[in-house]
């Protein structure tokens, strides 16, 4: 799908058949919420995301029975800008650390019964510095999209995104900033423990990588700003869009490798959950500017799809409490 289309036109997908939230399985959700064992709204947003998860796997009753998580890792040509404290082995490092169920992504992953799978993309081949050139091609851009996309298990019923890479706060950052403007300091944070000389620092950096690539179209910004992992989230998330399964994004860096396909089209998204509030400060503005509410506010910032995949527990319970309770009519209960 994504090597079909020049990169600066992959909005067009939106004119092709991209499957829709189907409202008569929606209304029909929402018909049930009204007859269950509760006042109308007591649960809050679970209601509402029972009715999305049914409009988006077009059933009044949704299910997940099979919960996908992919975290994609790539490591970046901006680190010779001296970004972040941590050299880029650190990336390898914790690839092998989540293939050996070490990291905090497989406990919760374990916990929230979603099948993990890692993907590292040419860690041993960066990207190039965004503040010289474009980080990759066009070419490489819809390479690592395309590894994204069939990374993806077309029978799962939601998929977590999440990603690892040295360097990518600073991505997230440029990606940001060049999407949906402000100064460049209002997207960078600490990220694996900047100081505030170091943040300045950044900011300066991705600063100069937007004035270099900012005019470009949002799907070029991917490639010149972005990174193999957040062009492989990409390539997920169209690739979840055409087999109708909503996507829990996790936080900052996440939701900022989706903001070129925001930019190019916001419709693309209308599949996607933010799963958590990061504690990244630029992350608000993001989800904000979005139109998109997190489900969760734990002050967390680790990445890997951490956030994402506690808020699969979220979904759960929703379902639960969809699809197990019993109406007014079954229960015995008057509903007035």
């Amino acid at each position: 799908m994504t090597d079909r289309l020049p990169l600066d036109r992959l909005d067009a997908v939106a004119d092709l058949v991209l499957p829709e939230v189907d409202e008569t399985s929606a209304e029909a959700a929402r018909a049930r919420q009204l007859q269950l064992t509760k006042p109308p709204g007591s649960l809050g947003r679970l209601e509402d995301l029972a009715v999305f998860l049914a409009g988006w796997q077009q059933r009044e009753r949704p299910v997940i029975a099979n919960a996908q998580a992919l975290v994609f890792a790539g490591n970046h040509g901006v680190c010779a800008q001296g970004v972040n404290p941590f050299p880029q082995e650190v990336t390898a490092q914790m690839v092998a650390n989540f293939q050996a169920g070490g990291a905090a992504i497989n406990q919760l992953c374990a916990l929230a019964g979603a099948a993990l799978s890692v993907v590292p993309l040419e860690l041993e081949r960066p990207t190039r510095d965004f503040t010289e050139g474009p980080a990759m091609d066009e070419a490489e851009t819809l390479a690592a999209m395309q590894e994204g996309a069939a990374s993806v298990d077309p029978e799962a019923d939601v998929l977590i995104l999440g990603e690892m890479g040295i360097g990518n706060s600073t991505v997230a950052a440029a990606l940001a900033h060049a999407v949906f403007g402000g100064a460049a300091a209002d997207w960078v944070g600490r990220g694996t423990g900047s100081d505030t000389p170091a943040i300045a620092h950044k900011a300066e950096v991705v600063a100069r990588g937007v004035a270099r690539h900012g005019s470009l179209s949002p799907m070029m910004q991917l490639a010149a700003l972005g990174g193999r992992e957040q062009a492989a989230i990409c390539g997920a998330v169209l690739a979840a869009r055409l087999a109708r399964i909503p996507v829990l994004l996790d936080g900052f860096i996440c939701t900022a490798s989706v903001a070129p396909l925001h930019g190019a089209r916001p419709a693309l998204l209308e599949h996607c959950l933010i799963g958590h509030a990061s504690a990244e400060p630029g992350h608000q503005g993001m989800t904000e500017a979005m139109g998109k509410r997190p489900l969760l506010y734990l002050g967390m910032a680790l990445g890997e799809g951490s956030g994402a995949a506690l808020a699969l527990g979220v979904l759960r319970g929703a379902l639960a409490c969809h699809n197990g309770m019993a109406t007014f009519a079954e229960a015995g209960v008057s509903d007035g």
